[in-house]
């Protein structure tokens, strides 16, 4: 082909696949330490919801995933922190073995990908961002793994799949580093500004220096309660990472109430830890993902709603919180 014609037709594909992008999404981005959606600044806050992909009230339909949406947007929620595997053997609501977004061969199952563009797509309609997190440990820990050839396909089949969504971030893991550099190089070469970060590990594991510059942003889960006053020490891990990195930074998953298990508190907890943590760390200049644990036992059990959806006026306690998270503009 002509060397004119060729360039007149890569010029034409790239505006209009930019076109098309700005007709189907929001546009996350991010300048210094702070995230901008479509150039204005954006509170980068949310909740976990990891089994959203799996739950079938919260995908019964779009109007009732838009009420779910509005009313966590009431109580300062702006992002939906979701899993791709939700595949582990815990008990979890929603969890079994088909809750996953990948085939054994590295394909995507067709089911839970139409359903994370329906997520995406209703979260984009009222402005919000879904964070997806690829892989979870708590998977590979069960020897629920994917060959390394086998995690590559599936990365570059699903960031193929999301190209037109702007308003999605990748979490490579959730609590693991395995292989950062290969799907980080994936993904980039499929979509470059496709905003990527992972959480390298337990609570107080910050990441380390060569991973932490790769990453768009960072995403740590910051120390809990065994570490001493978590509304304290949490809040300065973030500053921390702040001041190296110089990029904006999310406390992932923050100290929570609830169950001893899963990483969750030895003793009591009130409301108030929670919302100091999350106080400090908006004070820092940091964002917070609200951990809890709604879906960390089986339907019927005291701390999960009958849903299955992390219901922000489910107990008091939780409600407490995102109250507070709602008044965001007050305190951020």
């Amino acid at each position: 082909m002509n060397p004119v014609r060729l360039s007149l037709a890569c010029f034409l594909l790239i505006n209009t696949f930019t076109f098309a992008t700005a007709q189907i999404s929001h546009t996350l981005t991010i300048s210094g330490t702070r995230f901008y959606l479509d150039n204005q600044p954006f509170p980068y806050n949310g909740i976990s919801f990891f089994n959203a992909l799996f739950n079938p009230a919260f995908n019964q339909s779009t109007g009732e995933r838009k009420r779910w949406l509005r009313q966590f947007k009431q109580h300062g929620i702006r992002v939906l922190r979701v899993w791709g595997q939700w595949d582990n053997q815990r008990g979890f609501a929603d969890a079994s073995p088909t809750a996953t977004l990948y085939l054994p061969d590295g394909q995507l199952r067709p089911k839970p990908l139409a359903t994370l563009k329906q997520v995406v797509r209703d979260a984009n309609d009222e402005e919000m961002v879904v964070e997806l997190t690829l892989f979870a440990r708590e998977s590979w820990n069960e020897n629920i793994r994917l060959l390394p050839e086998v995690a590559d396909r599936a990365t570059a089949l699903l960031t193929r799949e999301l190209l037109p969504y702007r308003n999605v971030t990748f979490q490579i893991w959730n609590e693991f580093d395995n292989r950062i550099p290969e799907h980080l190089k994936t993904i980039k070469a499929i979509d470059p500004a496709r905003l990527v970060t992972n959480s390298p590990g337990y609570s107080g594991e910050l990441g380390t220096r060569a991973e932490n510059r790769s990453l768009d942003f960072l995403t740590p889960h910051t120390s809990r309660q065994n570490a001493g006053k978590e509304w304290e020490i949490g809040p300065a891990e973030v500053t921390y990472l702040l001041e190296r990195y110089k990029k904006p930074v999310v406390d992932d998953e923050p100290a929570r109430n609830g169950t001893p298990e899963f990483g969750g508190p030895k003793e009591q907890t009130y409301p108030t830890d929670h919302i100091l943590h999350i106080y400090n760390t908006w004070r820092a200049g940091g964002y917070v993902i609200y951990h809890h644990d709604m879906f960390q036992k089986g339907y019927g059990h005291a701390t999960v709603p009958p849903s299955g959806i992390p219901d922000p006026a489910f107990n008091p306690y939780h409600r407490a919180v995102l109250e507070f998270m709602g008044q965001w503009k007050r305190y951020f």
